[in-house]
């Protein structure tokens, strides 16, 4: 289809704080409360029509850029300034189709944010987040699902612009073959310094809120069967751990999945050799090392795309995470032995759309005889809402089957989001299957580890319900300079 020509007349930001009930650990961080952003964005078509559409985000710390001499605040105060200048970008960009709008602003931001000093994953956040919002305005314009508008390709995405290597590729006939399931699997994540079983907290400790604490409460509770477990870089502590998770997983019976997550943690593809070394060793491990689909990002970032991680391909296939910070980050870290690349609508919803054509596309190329080249889904700091449904919408149309999900986990709910009872009962109310009620609380539905998604089909970018605005504060935009 011919693509409509939008233009972004008004966007308003607004925050609400999440606070956890758990504290998480990862990477150099232990989380405890963030703030999330919220999008609302009026966008207008040729005959004069207009809508809003709305998207959100956590503003995570420490992990878009994790350099330790920046506090939380800092780090927040990052991302809303990739927001602000992402905002005067749109505003000033004209009218052009929803995936023109962050192809003629791309340059200009990208510059704006490295003037401001500002690392590619942070500057490609403020993007995302409003990208996603004129897209729901969008599908709202036209009364379709998300579902429908990417398999007409309504954004008018191209793969000239952002990803040349794909040049030839069919994008279109790509994008109508896509085809959204009823379910997904949850991948629980297990932190650093999550509970395993009960004797490993004091009762002092405990929450005792209702909701699973330990690692075997959680899998009877939800009936998981995928896991994302973290290691951390210390090869004596991350077997005692390993063993002790697959003590748990092991015994709960039945098959079960899992992606080993390095988080940055190893300076080198030695060292991630080193610990599935030990890991082979440990005959407590059989079963556990036996389930392993993949290795997210061990590496860091300074040398992740420089280093060649075959010696690790070789026993399961790696993908990058943290590294992807460009359109072009995917074909490099192909060079370099990756076999995946995780979606996240932080990082930007076409991005995943146009890394999947890649794996599609690379797979054909090599043939049989290799192994595929695959999309992860990945974002454990996603909340109940606009960022969940939105997130859970586009990795089901791009065919993934799990994908790690963990802020059901560490918030309590929508309340621990900070939405008002009328908002929690609006949302369970458009998606009675993605949430349950509990009194006047609304939660993430999983059941036999499954999320049904069959309620994200319908207009608008995922939505069927708007967030309460009066309970949130003006997000402040003040555009600072971290160089």
């Amino acid at each position: 289809m011919t693509a409509p020509l939008i233009k972004v007349e008004e966007v308003e930001l607004y925050e609400r704080d999440v606070v956890l009930r758990l504290p998480f650990r990862f990477g150099v961080v232990t989380l405890r409360e963030a703030p999330q952003a919220f999008a609302r964005i009026r966008v207008s078509l040729e005959d004069g029509r207009s809508e809003w559409g709305v998207a959100a985000e956590v503003l995570a710390p420490k992990w878009f850029d994790k350099d330790e001499s920046l506090t939380n605040e800092d780090n927040f105060d990052q991302l809303r300034t990739s927001i602000a200048l992402a905002r005067k970008a749109f505003l000033n960009a004209g009218r052009v189709t929803a995936f023109g709008l962050p192809v003629s602003t791309h340059h200009d931001h990208v510059l704006a944010a490295r003037l401001k000093g500002l690392k590619s994953l942070v500057a490609s956040y403020g993007p995302a987040l409003l990208n996603k919002a004129v897209m729901d305005a969008l599908c709202k314009l036209h009364n379709v699902s998300f579902y429908q508008a990417i398999k007409s390709n309504m954004a008018g995405i191209l793969v000239d612009e952002m990803t040349p290597d794909l040049k030839g590729f069919d994008l279109d006939a790509f994008l109508a073959s896509l085809t959204p399931a009823k379910s997904i699997h949850a991948r629980h994540t297990v932190g650093m310094i999550d509970p395993l079983v009960a004797a490993d907290q004091n009762s002092a400790d405990r929450v005792n809120d209702g909701l699973p604490e330990t690692l075997e409460e959680i899998v009877h509770y939800y009936g998981h069967t995928y896991f994302k477990i973290k290691v951390g870089g210390d090869i004596d502590a991350d077997i005692t751990r390993l063993t002790a998770i697959a003590g748990v997983l092991d015994k709960q019976g039945g098959d079960y999945h899992l992606s080993l997550d390095g988080n940055e943690q190893y300076e080198d593809a030695a060292g991630v050799v080193e610990l599935l070394d030990a890991m082979d060793k440990n005959a407590a491990l059989k079963n556990f090392n036996a389930n392993i689909l993949f290795i997210e990002q061990p590496i860091k970032r300074a040398m992740a795309l420089k280093e060649d991680v075959g010696a690790i391909a070789a026993r399961y296939p790696v993908i990058i995470d943290e590294s992807d910070g460009s359109f072009d980050a995917f074909p490099e870290a192909r060079l370099r032995g990756y076999r995946g690349v995780s979606s996240k609508t932080c990082k930007g919803f076409y991005k995943s759309i146009l890394n999947t054509a890649r794996t599609r596309c690379w797979s054909e190329e090599e043939g049989p005889d290799k192994p595929d080249y695959f999309m992860s889904a990945e974002d454990l700091t996603i909340q109940a809402g606009p960022g969940l449904q939105q997130d859970l919408a586009l990795i089901n149309l791009l065919g993934l089957t799990h994908v790690e999900r963990n802020g059901h986990h560490y918030v309590h709910g929508m309340t621990g989001a900070g939405a008002p009872k009328a908002e929690q009962e609006a949302f369970a109310a458009a998606h009675p299957s993605l949430y349950r009620r509990e009194g006047d609380e609304t939660f993430v539905r999983i059941e036999d580890g499954l999320l049904d998604l069959q309620s994200l089909d319908c207009p608008g970018f995922a939505s069927g319900a708007e967030p309460d605005w009066s309970s949130m504060r003006e997000m402040k935009l003040d555009i600072k300079d971290f160089s």
